[in-house]
């Protein structure tokens, strides 16, 4: 059963919700991913589960929607400091001890600050167009700001969701943000109404200092392993000025831009290289998400002092499975789950 989003009073009582997308072996870690402002991370499910993509053979994945979008319950207050604390308690309730948390635009400023917030709790963070970047005077935030001021002031009352559709159509003239609105509408007969807490969001886009525009020095730095990748032709982060503060809070990325761990990618040149994993070119998909699965297997979660996990020495946990030579029952010296889980197993 659908379970619709509900406007919260209290913020503590606001619950997350997604998809669980499970991993290929039993017990992996897990990966926390989130999306852009509005777009549902239910969207990001026939990336990761493309049958090229070789993710699933060392995570479990979370697409979670944050609060006011998607199927999580909304609330009136978009601090980044509930926002984080949201996805704790998904975790706290979904007995996830820790996992490596990533996103794409707005959803990788949210999973870096979620992550600095929670050092104990989180193996690595991966940014995927986007970050700790104050987008406040990008063009590209200010159109995106401008369909959110536009149709939030549209009356529903008594709107079909074919005229409101329609009033889309007239407002929003990038394709892929026409196509994120529109899926945004619940349909239902009567009056139309957004699956996102739209009055909240066209507020917060008003402020001066917008919490889904901005990133605060106040938010902090993330000391441990990071993955960004950015669009080669990004409208969004204009290189090089705008790489700049990814320094500034991750100090691994030092001297590291061209590198596995800080890269471009991609070839499209047009405004939709901002979805760099939509692409129609299976080629750099694959591509895209082996980029992705090369550091969660061999980077996230390794001592910044090392290189990657072969300096562990790849035995350093044994297999699974009985084995004489062991001498225990489980096979092994030390469960592989206790490394990620071990609050909510035991041995």
């Amino acid at each position: 059963m659908l379970i619709e989003a509900t406007h919260r009073e209290r913020t503590t009582e606001v619950q997350l919700r997604g998809k669980v997308l499970q991993g290929d072996e039993l017990d992996l870690p897990t990966l926390i991913w989130l999306p852009d402002l509005i777009e549902p991370a239910e969207n990001f499910e026939s990336f990761f589960a493309h049958e090229s993509n070789k993710i699933s053979k060392v995570r479990d994945v979370h697409l979670l929607n944050y609060r006011n979008f998607g199927s999580s319950d909304h609330h009136d207050s978009f601090e980044m400091s509930d926002l984080t604390n949201d996805i704790v308690r998904y975790m706290d309730q979904n007995s996830i001890t820790m996992a490596t948390i990533g996103g794409h635009g707005f959803g990788a400023k949210v999973a870096t600050a979620t992550a600095i917030d929670n050092m104990n709790r989180f193996t690595g963070v991966m940014c995927l167009e986007g970050g700790p970047v104050d987008q406040t005077y990008h063009p590209e935030f200010l159109e995106l700001k401008s369909y959110i001021q536009k149709l939030g002031k549209l009356n529903l009352n008594h709107m079909e969701g074919s005229d409101l559709n329609k009033q889309i159509d007239q407002v929003v003239q990038n394709k892929n943000w026409n196509k994120i609105f529109k899926q945004a509408v619940n349909a239902t007969k009567g009056n139309a109404s957004w699956n996102f807490n739209m009055e909240g969001l066209a507020k917060n886009v008003e402020k001066r200092i917008s919490d889904v525009a901005t990133w605060r020095d106040s938010y902090g730095l993330w000391p441990g392993r990071v993955w960004v990748n950015l669009a080669t032709y990004s409208h969004w982060i204009h290189l090089s000025t705008n790489t700049l503060p990814y320094y500034n809070v991750f100090p691994r990325l030092n001297n590291k831009f061209g590198s596995q761990e800080f890269n471009l990618f991609g070839k499209d040149e047009s405004t939709a290289n901002h979805w760099l994993h939509e692409t129609k070119d299976e080629s750099e998909q694959f591509h895209l998400s082996n980029r992705m699965w090369r550091w969660l297997k061999q980077k996230d979660g390794v001592d910044v002092l090392l290189t990657d996990r072969s300096e562990l020495g790849w035995y350093y946990l044994p297999d699974r499975g009985t084995d004489a030579s062991v001498g225990t029952g489980q096979g092994e010296y030390i469960p592989e789950h206790v490394h990620h889980n071990y609050t909510k197993t035991s041995k």
